[in-house]
């Protein structure tokens, strides 16, 4: 991380060193690039007339920004063109690209990038380049650049030049509508992942997942209990209309606890399957560190749920306080208004760490449901799951759900799974029992804490 921050301060001040020099060359004269003459004469006006309008957008939003500029362009019949010359990226604004006396830029082609708008496809976006255009007849020159923290760019930036600032607006609001109606990340299942650069530079960069398959036949909870939380994370968008109309509101929060290798995540998973259409954040470990960010994600692109996994950790990637990490989270989540259809599903192995924080601040979670380890019905109905398909008699499977007192869902699929590797042709009951037995022994007591046994249980027998 040191090394990146300290790349990010050689990058700004090396380009703090080139525009000096670029100052220095012509003996603080401006000379007009062959770049720059190209852009003042399709603008009509002397470029030293006029102050870019600059905005600059999360890195996250880099996809959203470049379709939303090309909406715009196709709508108002623009140009592209890029910039050819040595160190375009270290100069520092719109304005010294067109009138540097240090590097001559060039028209030349536009640059671009591979970026993904879903888990398995990616399209290009301009990474360096602009637009000319006209909207009411008034010309805009729109650069566009991509972020690059080893250029000292953490966000993506347009700059606007235009002889009537006021163009210039409305074309950023133009844009904006753009990106809020035709978001790629509508109907998504996002995450976020880290870098040696974004680690300290505050971007966010996004990563597409594809959207699980999980249906309810899968997910095995105590009778009535899956239809609870999905009726209290689904049931109430569904009555989006009704229940504005009735001046209550939407957001909700719920807290699936309980033991580890208990299914939270099966749950949750099960959930993602049942809301195609319905825009997903899922946040865990470091990542959540960028709750505000994908609180503001699910905002723009309703109905959203946002998945908080493992939510006690937190404080552990804060350096930080359990509460009071929760406490800065729980802040987070409160920016939304309540009548914002999102859901907020938050899953712990240790409530015991979230329940100040959350008795202090009422209201965040209005659900929160155990998920417990599984008693011998489940436990059959776990086996039965995943052995379907492989020829274990009932009264197997039986014997294997009375001698696992204390195994959670994650414990029946391992087992399985060993029966299977032990068998050397098509398993057999005999392959399930000695597979059981193995779990069992004093020697796989470690693997057992892992897979969420509970230590106490016999086990045998």
């Amino acid at each position: 991380m040191i090394m990146a921050f300290d790349r990010l301060e050689f990058a700004v001040a090396f380009q703090e060193f080139l525009n000096h020099l670029n100052a220095e060359a012509g003996g603080g004269v401006t000379r007009t690039s062959p770049l720059g003459e190209r852009v003042q004469d399709f603008l009509g006006v002397g470029l030293g007339t006029m102050d870019p309008v600059v905005e600059q957008f999360g890195e996250h939003l880099t996809i959203d920004v470049d379709h939303a500029a090309a909406v715009l362009n196709e709508r108002h019949g623009g140009e592209r063109i890029g910039v050819f010359g040595p160190h375009r990226e270290h100069v520092g604004s719109f304005l010294d690209l067109l009138l540097g006396s240090m590097f001559r830029f060039e028209p030349g082609p536009v640059s671009q990038v591979r970026k993904p708008v879903g888990p398995d496809t990616e399209r290009r976006v301009i990474a360096f380049g602009i637009s000319l255009l006209r909207i009411g007849g008034v010309p805009l020159a729109v650069l566009q650049q991509t972020a690059n923290a080893r250029f000292g760019r953490e966000e993506y930036r347009l700059e606007v030049l235009s002889p009537d600032p006021a163009v210039a607006d409305g074309y950023l609001r133009e844009l904006r509508e753009v990106m809020a109606a035709e978001s790629v990340f509508r109907g998504q299942v996002l995450t976020f992942h880290r870098d040696d650069f974004n680690s300290f530079s505050g971007g966010a960069p996004l990563t597409f997942l594809p959207r699980p398959a999980v249906t309810d036949r899968e997910v095995i909870l105590p009778d009535g209990e899956l239809e609870r939380i999905v009726g209290h994370v689904v049931g109430i968008g569904s009555g989006a209309e009704r229940l504005r109309t009735a001046g209550q509101h939407l957001k909700r929060g719920i807290l699936l606890y309980g033991p580890p290798g208990t299914g939270k995540t099966h749950v949750v998973r099960h959930l993602l399957s049942v809301t195609p259409g319905t825009t997903a954040v899922l946040l865990s470990g470091r990542t959540l560190q960028y709750i505000s960010v994908a609180t503001r994600l699910a905002r723009a692109n309703q109905p959203a749920i946002i998945v908080l996994e493992d939510c006690d950790l937190i404080a552990e990637h804060r350096g930080g306080d359990t509460n009071a990490a929760l406490f800065e989270t729980l802040e987070a989540l409160d920016g939304i208004d309540g009548d914002a259809d999102i859901a907020f599903v938050m899953t712990t192995n240790r409530p015991d760490l979230l329940e100040r924080a959350l008795v202090e601040r009422p209201g965040r979670v209005d659900l929160a449901v155990k998920i417990d380890k599984p008693d011998a019905t489940a436990r059959l109905r776990l086996l039965r799951l995943y052995g379907n398909g492989l020829g274990f008699s009932d009264d197997a499977l039986h014997r294997a759900a009375g001698r696992t007192e204390g195994a959670t869902a994650s414990f029946a699929k391992e087992l399985v799974r060993r029966a299977v590797l032990r068998a050397a042709g098509p398993v057999t009951d005999g392959d399930l029992d000695a597979a059981l037995t193995d779990l069992l022994s004093d020697t796989e007591l470690f693997t057992r804490t892992l897979l969420g046994h509970d230590p106490q249980a016999s086990g045998k027998g």
